[in-house]
C-alpha cells in the first residue's frame, strides 16, 4: 500500500511540473501582454521595444506590415484597437524561439470606418534578443 501511495505521489510530481509554465513561458506571455495594451494605447516606445526589427505582421484580411508600418498604422489610427481580450493561449518555447497561439476578441475604430468587433485566431513568433522576448512574425484569421 505504502509503494502505490509513494508511486502515486511521484506521477501525481511529474504531472504537475509538466503543466507549470517555465521561466521563458511566463516571459513570454509578459511580452504578449505589455504588446496588448501597447497596441490599445498606440505606444510608440513600447511598440519599437517589443518588436523585432525583422518583423511581419499579417492582418486578416492579407494586408502584410512590416515593423514600420505596423507602428505607423497604429500611431497615426488608421488602425486603432479600443478593446483587445485574449483567449486559449498556448505558448511552446524552444530555444530563442516561441510559439504563441491564442484567439483575439476586440473592438476596433479604424480612421474612416465605423467601431468593429474582430474575432481572430492569431498565430505569432517571438525570439529571445539580448534576454528579451520581441514579435518577429504574426499572422490572424477570421473565426467565424
Amino acid at each position: 500500500m505504502k509503494k502505490i501511495f509513494l508511486v502515486s505521489l511521484f506521477l501525481l510530481s511529474i504531472q504537475l511540473i509538466s503543466f507549470s509554465q517555465s521561466a521563458d513561458e511566463k516571459a513570454v506571455a509578459t511580452t504578449i501582454e505589455k504588446l496588448r495594451v501597447a497596441i490599445i494605447e498606440a505606444n510608440e516606445p513600447e511598440l519599437n521595444k517589443l518588436t523585432s526589427p525583422l518583423l511581419t505582421y499579417g492582418h486578416s484580411n492579407g494586408l502584410l506590415e512590416d515593423k514600420k508600418e505596423f507602428i505607423r498604422a497604429l500611431t497615426s489610427q488608421e488602425s486603432k484597437f479600443t478593446k483587445i481580450d485574449l483567449s486559449d493561449q498556448t505558448i511552446a518555447v524552444s530555444g530563442d524561439v516561441a510559439i504563441v497561439r491564442h484567439k483575439l476578441m476586440g473592438d476596433t475604430h479604424n480612421k474612416g470606418k465605423d467601431p468593429a468587433n474582430v474575432k481572430l485566431s492569431v498565430f505569432l513568433v517571438l525570439q529571445k534578443v539580448k534576454g528579451n522576448w520581441i514579435l518577429l512574425g504574426r499572422q490572424a484569421v477570421k473565426l467565424l
